[in-house]
Protein backbone atom coordinates (compact mmCIF):
# COMPACT_ATOMS: atom_id res chain seq x y z
CA UNK A 1 0.00 0.00 0.00
CA UNK A 2 1.51 3.27 -1.19
CA UNK A 3 1.03 6.53 0.66
CA UNK A 4 0.46 9.31 -1.27
CA UNK A 5 -0.74 12.91 -0.75
CA UNK A 6 -3.53 14.82 -2.81
CA UNK A 7 -3.07 18.81 -2.99
CA UNK A 8 -6.13 20.48 -2.66
CA UNK A 9 -6.66 24.53 -2.51
CA UNK A 10 -9.28 25.95 -0.45
CA UNK A 11 -11.04 29.01 0.70
CA UNK A 12 -10.88 29.96 4.45
CA UNK A 13 -12.79 32.15 6.80
CA UNK A 14 -11.90 35.31 8.38
CA UNK A 15 -11.72 33.23 11.30
CA UNK A 16 -10.32 30.27 9.69
CA UNK A 17 -8.05 32.28 8.11
CA UNK A 18 -6.89 33.87 11.64
CA UNK A 19 -6.59 30.89 13.17
CA UNK A 20 -4.42 29.50 10.81
CA UNK A 21 -1.87 32.44 10.54
CA UNK A 22 -1.62 32.01 14.56
CA UNK A 23 -0.88 28.60 13.89
CA UNK A 24 1.61 29.39 11.33
CA UNK A 25 3.16 32.17 13.23
CA UNK A 26 3.61 29.64 17.01
CA UNK A 27 4.86 26.82 14.13
CA UNK A 28 8.19 29.11 13.71
CA UNK A 29 8.46 30.28 16.64
CA UNK A 30 8.89 27.14 18.57
CA UNK A 31 10.89 25.67 15.89
CA UNK A 32 13.21 28.69 16.31
CA UNK A 33 13.34 28.65 20.01
CA UNK A 34 14.23 24.56 20.10
CA UNK A 35 16.95 25.20 17.29
CA UNK A 36 18.35 27.89 19.34
CA UNK A 37 18.17 26.30 21.90
CA UNK A 38 19.78 22.70 20.85
CA UNK A 39 22.31 24.52 19.04
CA UNK A 40 23.43 26.54 22.24
CA UNK A 41 23.11 23.41 23.80
CA UNK A 42 26.04 22.05 21.80
CA UNK A 43 27.96 24.72 21.42
CA UNK A 44 28.50 25.38 25.58
CA UNK A 45 28.22 22.05 27.02
CA UNK A 46 28.68 19.70 24.11
CA UNK A 47 25.72 17.71 24.66
CA UNK A 48 23.10 16.51 21.89
CA UNK A 49 19.70 16.74 22.50
CA UNK A 50 16.72 15.06 21.24
CA UNK A 51 13.25 15.39 20.45
CA UNK A 52 11.42 14.33 24.21
CA UNK A 53 13.67 17.03 25.80
CA UNK A 54 12.63 19.60 23.19
CA UNK A 55 9.49 18.64 23.81
CA UNK A 56 9.84 19.03 27.17
CA UNK A 57 11.00 22.89 26.72
CA UNK A 58 7.64 23.54 24.58
CA UNK A 59 5.52 22.24 27.50
CA UNK A 60 7.70 24.85 29.88
CA UNK A 61 7.33 27.52 27.45
CA UNK A 62 3.35 27.09 27.51
CA UNK A 63 3.44 28.14 31.20
CA UNK A 64 5.47 31.34 30.83
CA UNK A 65 3.56 34.78 30.72
CA UNK A 66 5.48 35.65 27.25
CA UNK A 67 4.79 32.39 25.77
CA UNK A 68 0.90 31.48 27.08
CA UNK A 69 -0.71 32.51 23.57
CA UNK A 70 0.79 28.90 22.48
CA UNK A 71 -2.37 27.78 23.60
CA UNK A 72 -4.42 29.25 21.62
CA UNK A 73 -3.32 27.22 18.95
CA UNK A 74 -3.60 22.92 18.87
CA UNK A 75 -0.65 21.48 19.97
CA UNK A 76 -0.53 18.71 17.19
CA UNK A 77 1.81 21.34 14.80
CA UNK A 78 3.98 22.12 17.48
CA UNK A 79 4.64 18.83 18.73
CA UNK A 80 5.70 18.57 14.56
CA UNK A 81 7.65 20.81 13.85
CA UNK A 82 9.57 19.59 16.68
CA UNK A 83 9.83 16.42 14.61
CA UNK A 84 10.46 17.96 11.86
CA UNK A 85 13.70 19.76 13.49
CA UNK A 86 14.61 16.33 14.63
CA UNK A 87 14.53 14.76 11.31
CA UNK A 88 16.57 18.02 9.57
CA UNK A 89 19.08 16.96 12.47
CA UNK A 90 19.40 12.92 11.92
CA UNK A 91 20.09 14.68 8.08
CA UNK A 92 22.78 16.54 9.04
CA UNK A 93 24.65 13.89 11.69
CA UNK A 94 24.59 11.17 8.69
CA UNK A 95 25.96 13.88 6.10
CA UNK A 96 22.61 13.72 3.75
CA UNK A 97 22.19 17.96 4.65
CA UNK A 98 23.48 21.36 6.00
CA UNK A 99 22.82 22.10 9.38
CA UNK A 100 19.28 22.82 9.97
CA UNK A 101 18.51 26.87 9.30
CA UNK A 102 15.82 29.50 11.49
CA UNK A 103 12.74 29.71 9.76
CA UNK A 104 11.97 33.08 8.23
CA UNK A 105 8.61 35.07 8.70
CA UNK A 106 8.84 36.25 4.95
CA UNK A 107 10.95 33.98 2.90
CA UNK A 108 10.26 30.60 5.11
CA UNK A 109 6.89 28.16 3.67
CA UNK A 110 3.67 28.95 5.93
CA UNK A 111 2.38 25.69 6.73
CA UNK A 112 1.14 23.65 10.17
CA UNK A 113 0.81 19.71 9.24
CA UNK A 114 -2.12 18.45 11.69
CA UNK A 115 -2.19 14.37 12.68
CA UNK A 116 -5.31 12.15 12.86
CA UNK A 117 -5.94 13.45 16.68
CA UNK A 118 -6.04 16.72 15.41
CA UNK A 119 -8.48 16.80 12.62
CA UNK A 120 -12.22 15.42 11.90
CA UNK A 121 -12.75 13.35 8.84
CA UNK A 122 -16.72 12.92 8.27
CA UNK A 123 -18.69 12.49 5.11
CA UNK A 124 -15.90 13.41 2.98
CA UNK A 125 -15.94 17.23 5.39
CA UNK A 126 -12.43 18.24 6.96
CA UNK A 127 -12.39 20.24 10.42
CA UNK A 128 -9.24 20.82 11.71
CA UNK A 129 -8.47 21.76 15.53
CA UNK A 130 -9.86 24.68 17.32
CA UNK A 131 -12.43 25.21 14.63
CA UNK A 132 -15.75 24.94 14.49
CA UNK A 133 -16.43 24.89 10.28
CA UNK A 134 -15.46 22.72 8.11
CA UNK A 135 -13.04 23.71 5.30
CA UNK A 136 -14.08 24.81 1.99
CA UNK A 137 -12.41 22.51 -0.41
CA UNK A 138 -12.29 22.96 -3.89
CA UNK A 139 -12.49 19.09 -4.64
CA UNK A 140 -10.68 18.85 -8.31
CA UNK A 141 -9.92 15.43 -7.91
CA UNK A 142 -11.21 12.73 -5.90
CA UNK A 143 -9.75 11.03 -2.69
CA UNK A 144 -9.91 7.22 -3.61
CA UNK A 145 -12.78 5.67 -2.37
CA UNK A 146 -12.52 4.65 1.36
CA UNK A 147 -9.54 6.61 2.19
CA UNK A 148 -9.32 7.56 5.61
CA UNK A 149 -6.72 10.65 5.80
CA UNK A 150 -3.62 10.05 8.28
CA UNK A 151 -2.59 13.41 7.73
CA UNK A 152 -2.96 17.05 6.87
CA UNK A 153 -1.11 19.79 5.80
CA UNK A 154 -2.01 23.12 5.43
CA UNK A 155 -0.35 26.19 3.82
CA UNK A 156 -0.51 29.18 2.51
CA UNK A 157 2.02 30.37 -0.16
CA UNK A 158 3.10 33.85 -1.27
CA UNK A 159 0.67 34.34 -4.05
CA UNK A 160 -1.55 34.77 -0.58
CA UNK A 161 -3.24 30.91 -2.08
CA UNK A 162 -4.66 28.58 0.70
CA UNK A 163 -3.99 24.79 -0.07
CA UNK A 164 -4.18 21.29 2.07
CA UNK A 165 -2.91 17.91 1.76
CA UNK A 166 -4.07 15.32 2.51
CA UNK A 167 -1.91 12.11 3.06
CA UNK A 168 -3.94 9.07 2.49
CA UNK A 169 -3.06 4.81 1.66
CA UNK A 170 -3.93 5.13 -2.16
CA UNK A 171 -4.64 1.22 -3.54
CA UNK A 172 -4.95 2.35 -7.10
CA UNK A 173 -1.26 2.98 -6.93
CA UNK A 174 0.15 -0.74 -7.79
CA UNK A 175 3.17 -1.93 -10.42
CA UNK A 176 2.27 -1.71 -14.04
CA UNK A 177 2.33 -4.69 -16.19
CA UNK A 178 6.35 -4.91 -17.30
CA UNK A 179 7.71 -3.44 -20.83
CA UNK A 180 10.59 -4.05 -22.65
CA UNK A 181 11.25 0.03 -23.77
CA UNK A 182 14.26 1.52 -21.99
CA UNK A 183 15.59 4.84 -22.97
CA UNK A 184 18.45 7.08 -21.88
CA UNK A 185 17.80 10.82 -21.05
CA UNK A 186 20.25 13.66 -21.99
CA UNK A 187 19.26 17.15 -20.22
CA UNK A 188 19.64 19.78 -21.54
CA UNK A 189 18.65 23.52 -22.40
CA UNK A 190 17.61 24.17 -25.80
CA UNK A 191 15.90 20.68 -25.93
CA UNK A 192 14.79 20.24 -22.02
CA UNK A 193 15.74 16.46 -23.13
CA UNK A 194 16.84 14.28 -25.53
CA UNK A 195 15.92 10.61 -25.81
CA UNK A 196 17.68 7.83 -26.58
CA UNK A 197 14.79 6.67 -29.26
CA UNK A 198 12.02 8.43 -30.36
CA UNK A 199 8.68 8.28 -28.11
CA UNK A 200 5.30 9.73 -29.96
CA UNK A 201 3.82 12.41 -28.27
CA UNK A 202 6.85 12.97 -25.80
CA UNK A 203 9.25 13.93 -28.59
CA UNK A 204 9.74 14.44 -32.01
CA UNK A 205 11.09 12.57 -34.53
CA UNK A 206 14.94 12.47 -32.90
CA UNK A 207 13.62 12.20 -29.71
CA UNK A 208 13.95 15.53 -28.73
CA UNK A 209 12.02 17.15 -25.97
CA UNK A 210 11.01 21.04 -26.79
CA UNK A 211 11.75 23.15 -23.62
CA UNK A 212 8.68 25.63 -23.09
CA UNK A 213 10.71 28.11 -20.93
CA UNK A 214 7.91 29.17 -18.96
CA UNK A 215 10.38 31.20 -16.77
CA UNK A 216 11.44 33.29 -19.97
CA UNK A 217 7.55 33.47 -21.36
CA UNK A 218 6.88 35.95 -18.10
CA UNK A 219 9.91 37.37 -17.96
CA UNK A 220 9.16 40.42 -19.25
CA UNK A 221 6.10 40.79 -17.25
CA UNK A 222 7.61 39.60 -13.96
CA UNK A 223 10.13 42.73 -14.44
CA UNK A 224 7.77 45.09 -14.65
CA UNK A 225 6.23 43.76 -11.65
CA UNK A 226 9.45 43.63 -10.03
CA UNK A 227 10.11 47.58 -11.08
CA UNK A 228 7.26 48.27 -9.78
CA UNK A 229 7.35 46.66 -6.68
CA UNK A 230 10.72 48.40 -6.29
CA UNK A 231 9.59 51.76 -6.67
CA UNK A 232 7.15 51.46 -3.51
CA UNK A 233 7.61 52.51 0.08
CA UNK A 234 8.30 49.89 1.83
CA UNK A 235 5.77 49.11 4.60
CA UNK A 236 2.85 50.85 2.44
CA UNK A 237 -0.32 48.96 1.67
CA UNK A 238 0.73 49.73 -1.90
CA UNK A 239 3.67 47.60 -1.51
CA UNK A 240 1.99 44.81 -0.03
CA UNK A 241 -0.01 45.31 -3.32
CA UNK A 242 2.64 45.08 -6.02
CA UNK A 243 4.37 42.45 -3.95
CA UNK A 244 1.50 39.88 -4.28
CA UNK A 245 1.47 40.75 -7.77
CA UNK A 246 5.27 39.65 -8.30
CA UNK A 247 4.30 36.70 -5.89
CA UNK A 248 1.29 35.93 -8.44
CA UNK A 249 3.44 35.75 -11.55
CA UNK A 250 5.78 33.41 -9.93
CA UNK A 251 3.32 31.29 -9.21
CA UNK A 252 1.97 30.88 -12.59
CA UNK A 253 5.68 29.93 -13.21
CA UNK A 254 5.94 27.44 -11.22
CA UNK A 255 1.88 25.91 -11.85
CA UNK A 256 3.17 25.45 -15.18
CA UNK A 257 6.34 24.40 -14.99
CA UNK A 258 5.23 21.67 -12.12
CA UNK A 259 2.24 20.55 -14.98
CA UNK A 260 4.38 19.81 -17.81
CA UNK A 261 7.07 17.93 -15.62
CA UNK A 262 3.84 15.43 -14.41
CA UNK A 263 2.78 15.33 -17.53
CA UNK A 264 6.23 14.15 -19.23
CA UNK A 265 7.58 12.01 -16.34
CA UNK A 266 4.30 10.22 -16.40
CA UNK A 267 4.16 9.67 -19.55
CA UNK A 268 7.89 8.37 -19.64
CA UNK A 269 7.40 5.97 -16.61
CA UNK A 270 4.26 4.27 -18.39
CA UNK A 271 6.19 3.69 -21.12
CA UNK A 272 9.51 2.30 -20.39
CA UNK A 273 11.18 -0.34 -17.92
CA UNK A 274 14.33 1.23 -17.39
CA UNK A 275 15.43 5.01 -17.18
CA UNK A 276 18.87 5.98 -17.56
CA UNK A 277 19.72 9.80 -16.46
CA UNK A 278 22.89 11.49 -15.75
CA UNK A 279 23.52 12.25 -11.99
CA UNK A 280 24.25 15.90 -12.21
CA UNK A 281 24.78 18.27 -9.49
CA UNK A 282 22.61 20.83 -10.55
CA UNK A 283 23.28 23.10 -7.10
CA UNK A 284 26.91 23.32 -8.59
CA UNK A 285 25.89 24.10 -12.30
CA UNK A 286 23.65 26.98 -10.92
CA UNK A 287 26.95 28.59 -9.85
CA UNK A 288 27.60 29.67 -13.51
CA UNK A 289 26.01 33.16 -13.65
CA UNK A 290 25.51 32.85 -16.95
CA UNK A 291 23.17 29.75 -17.12
CA UNK A 292 21.67 29.77 -13.42
CA UNK A 293 18.79 31.41 -15.00
CA UNK A 294 17.62 28.84 -17.90
CA UNK A 295 18.93 25.88 -15.65
CA UNK A 296 16.68 27.21 -12.72
CA UNK A 297 13.91 27.03 -15.71
CA UNK A 298 14.31 23.57 -16.68
CA UNK A 299 14.15 22.13 -13.46
CA UNK A 300 16.38 19.63 -13.93
CA UNK A 301 16.32 18.31 -10.35
CA UNK A 302 12.17 18.28 -10.21
CA UNK A 303 12.38 16.24 -13.21
CA UNK A 304 14.45 13.70 -11.17
CA UNK A 305 12.15 13.81 -8.33
CA UNK A 306 9.33 12.92 -10.11
CA UNK A 307 10.75 10.55 -12.27
CA UNK A 308 12.28 8.41 -8.81
CA UNK A 309 9.33 8.57 -7.26
CA UNK A 310 6.82 7.42 -9.80
CA UNK A 311 9.03 5.02 -10.67
CA UNK A 312 9.12 3.27 -7.42
CA UNK A 313 5.19 3.32 -7.73
CA UNK A 314 4.77 1.49 -10.86
CA UNK A 315 7.87 -1.04 -10.40
CA UNK A 316 9.96 0.64 -12.92
CA UNK A 317 14.10 1.30 -12.39
CA UNK A 318 15.56 4.93 -12.90
CA UNK A 319 19.68 4.21 -12.66
CA UNK A 320 22.16 7.11 -12.01
CA UNK A 321 25.00 7.74 -14.50
CA UNK A 322 28.02 8.96 -13.46
CA UNK A 323 28.39 12.69 -13.92
CA UNK A 324 31.91 12.71 -15.18
CA UNK A 325 31.00 10.22 -17.52
CA UNK A 326 32.14 11.62 -21.04
CA UNK A 327 28.44 10.63 -22.94
CA UNK A 328 28.78 13.55 -25.20
CA UNK A 329 32.30 13.10 -26.56
CA UNK A 330 32.13 9.20 -26.72
CA UNK A 331 31.27 7.92 -30.15
CA UNK A 332 28.13 5.19 -29.63
CA UNK A 333 29.81 3.35 -32.58
CA UNK A 334 32.85 2.69 -32.07
CA UNK A 335 33.51 3.61 -28.31
CA UNK A 336 36.10 6.62 -29.43
CA UNK A 337 36.66 9.40 -27.28
CA UNK A 338 36.58 12.57 -28.98
CA UNK A 339 38.93 15.11 -26.55
CA UNK A 340 38.57 18.41 -28.97
CA UNK A 341 34.85 17.98 -29.38
CA UNK A 342 33.90 21.83 -27.93
CA UNK A 343 30.69 22.60 -25.39
CA UNK A 344 29.44 25.17 -28.51
CA UNK A 345 29.55 22.05 -31.45
CA UNK A 346 26.21 20.40 -31.41
CA UNK A 347 27.03 18.21 -34.66
CA UNK A 348 30.38 16.48 -35.02
CA UNK A 349 31.62 13.12 -36.78
CA UNK A 350 34.04 10.83 -34.88
CA UNK A 351 37.64 10.75 -35.91
CA UNK A 352 37.46 7.20 -36.02
CA UNK A 353 34.58 5.41 -37.78
CA UNK A 354 33.39 8.97 -39.82
CA UNK A 355 30.19 8.33 -38.01
CA UNK A 356 28.15 12.09 -38.55
CA UNK A 357 26.39 12.46 -34.48
CA UNK A 358 23.88 15.14 -32.70
CA UNK A 359 25.97 15.75 -29.95
CA UNK A 360 22.69 15.12 -27.24
CA UNK A 361 21.70 11.94 -29.00
CA UNK A 362 25.18 10.64 -28.75
CA UNK A 363 24.91 11.61 -24.99
CA UNK A 364 21.50 9.78 -24.75
CA UNK A 365 22.36 6.32 -26.34
CA UNK A 366 25.28 6.71 -24.42
CA UNK A 367 23.80 7.27 -20.98
CA UNK A 368 21.65 4.20 -21.42
CA UNK A 369 24.53 2.21 -22.93
CA UNK A 370 26.31 3.01 -19.39
CA UNK A 371 23.37 2.60 -17.24
CA UNK A 372 22.40 -0.62 -18.69
CA UNK A 373 25.96 -1.86 -18.13
CA UNK A 374 26.04 -0.76 -14.61
CA UNK A 375 23.04 -2.59 -13.56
Amino acid sequence: MVKRAYKYRFYPSPEQAGQLNRTFGCVRLVYNRALEARTRAWAVDRRRTTYVQSSGWLTGWKRTDDLAFLNEVSSVPLQQTLRHLQAGFVAFWDKRARYPRFKSKRKSRASAEYTRSAFRWRDGRLTLAKMNSPLDIVWSRPLPAGAEPSTVTVSRDAAGRWFVSILVEDPTVAPLPPVAAEVGVDAGITSLLTLSRSMPGVSDEQGKVANPRYGQADRRKLAKAQRNLARKQKGSANRAKARLKVARIHARIADRRRDHLHKLTTRLVRETQTVAIEDLSVRNMLRNRRLARVISDAAWSQFRSMLEYKAQWYGREVIPVDRWYPSSKTCSTCGRINTTLALNTRVWTCPGCATEHDRDINAATNILAAGLAER
